[in-house]
């Protein structure tokens, strides 16, 4: 019966000196905390990519809709490509020149004007296949421009996702409606 008494206390003594024992402690922890904090790191920083891309779409546009409002589009007979150039050569990081999609269309009315975001269709290589119109109006016309990028999203850890189109990327527009001054032809 002694003998059961000393086991029993010996093994008292190791589970406590086991949980006494801090050793490792840190790296368990550690364990534990980094991978929803490294998470949360890569969710912030796709966020804020995805958010100053976007703000800088809104500035490009808002530059390329004053070169038509103005007339300087129309008086300068920009072709299509040539416009979309004029728009590429405002953007400095970010964005690939091919990827960018520009619409713009003359409105009847402003009730009529589409400020919309437009329904993309795909390729089989994933290619988006829309036909975008060009049509920077004469003096007086109400416009609508669109330009438009799809925006490659990494899947975030633990479920967080950015995209919002059905091939996994995200589409960034900015639009802008406004009238030709007029003098604009």
């Amino acid at each position: 019966m002694l003998g059961s008494d000393a086991t029993t206390k010996r093994r008292r003594n190791r589970c406590a000196a086991f949980a006494r024992d801090s050793k490792g402690a840190t790296a368990v922890e550690f364990a534990l905390v980094a991978a929803p904090f490294l998470a949360l790191v890569i969710a912030l920083m796709q966020t804020f990519l995805v958010f100053f891309a976007q703000q800088m779409l809104e500035s490009v546009v808002r530059q390329s809709a004053r070169l038509v409002m103005t007339g300087q589009v129309q008086s300068a007979q920009l072709t299509q490509a040539t416009f979309k150039q004029k728009v590429c050569d405002q953007i400095v990081i970010l964005f690939s020149c091919s990827g960018l999609m520009i619409d713009m269309q003359v409105a009847t009315s402003w009730s009529s004007a589409n400020t919309a975001t437009p329904a993309l269709t795909f390729d089989g290589s994933g290619n988006v296949t829309n036909t975008w119109q060009y049509n920077p109006g004469n003096a007086g016309d109400i416009v609508v421009l669109r330009v438009m990028y799809v925006w490659p999203v990494v899947l975030g850890p633990l479920g967080f996702n950015l995209s919002n189109l059905g091939n996994g990327n995200r589409l960034i527009m900015s639009s802008a409606a406004f009238q030709n001054e007029p003098g604009a032809s």
